[in-house]
């Protein structure tokens, strides 16, 4: 961990893409260790809770039509059946079709949730792929505003291919919820928009590079997430 050690402190830009200072990174979160089995445990149960159903087929029970009987049970030559209905009959229900019933929602650790958050951020920040602005706030929702700050964030941060990424650019991460800046960006495809409190281990791994704006708070946020669910975790074990 001694190179984690050498590496907790991070560039700090301004809306103009110049360095404007650093910033310390807690060790609670940059400092954790890659784990790519943990992660994608945790990615897969949070897609599965996401995930609704909506495929359905109607059994015989719900389709139109087959009141009464097709005709009469012998003296025809034909196969006796009861209703149109019937499975067998073209316009009848589904046998054993998909039901939007289903649920597909796993059961997540908070505790290993926590730990994926960290270890996914540690891996952004070790891949260079973390850009901290030291604000992003807009007076109006301006969208030629917010490209040309985001423009100059990727060139002055040495990542140009963020502004030229047609999509999963960047996921711009706020200290609190403003809806200025969150309009201002709203039309751009390839980015997205959210609070620290509720960015996840999906929304990380979904965009390549993370902006988190204003540093200080955010990174606290992040910290008291951490620490929260190792602290519930650690007190629960000592009963």
């Amino acid at each position: 961990m001694a190179s984690n050690h050498m590496s907790m402190e991070a560039k700090v830009y301004d809306t103009t893409g110049k360095e404007a200072g650093k910033v310390t990174l807690p060790e609670a979160v940059f400092g954790a260790d890659w784990n790519p089995d943990l992660v994608h445990e945790v990615v897969v149960g949070m897609q599965a809770n996401a995930r609704e159903g909506i495929a359905h087929t109607k059994d015989r029970s719900e389709v139109r039509g087959g009141g009464r009987k097709p005709w009469r049970q012998k003296g025809t030559g034909r196969a006796r059946h009861g209703s149109r209905r019937s499975p067998i009959w073209t316009g009848g229900g589904v046998t054993f079709g998909p039901r939007n019933e289903k649920d597909f929602s796993k059961k997540i650790n908070k505790n290993l949730k926590a730990k994926a958050l960290a270890s996914t951020l540690a891996k952004k920040q070790a891949d260079g792929e973390i850009i901290f602005v030291k604000e992003l706030t807009f007076g109006e929702p301006k969208a030629a505003e917010a490209k040309t700050v985001f423009s100059a964030l990727a060139k002055g941060s040495a990542h140009e291919d963020m502004a030229r990424k047609r999509k999963n650019a960047a996921l711009i991460v706020l200290s609190g919820r403003d809806l200025n800046t969150e309009k201002s960006f709203r039309n751009f495809g390839n980015l997205e928009v959210k609070s620290v409190k509720d960015i996840n281990p999906v929304d990380l791994l979904t965009y390549k590079y993370v902006v988190v704006a204003d540093p200080e708070t955010s990174l606290k946020t992040l910290e008291e997430r951490v620490a929260m669910k190792a602290a519930r975790i650690t007190t629960a074990d000592k009963k």
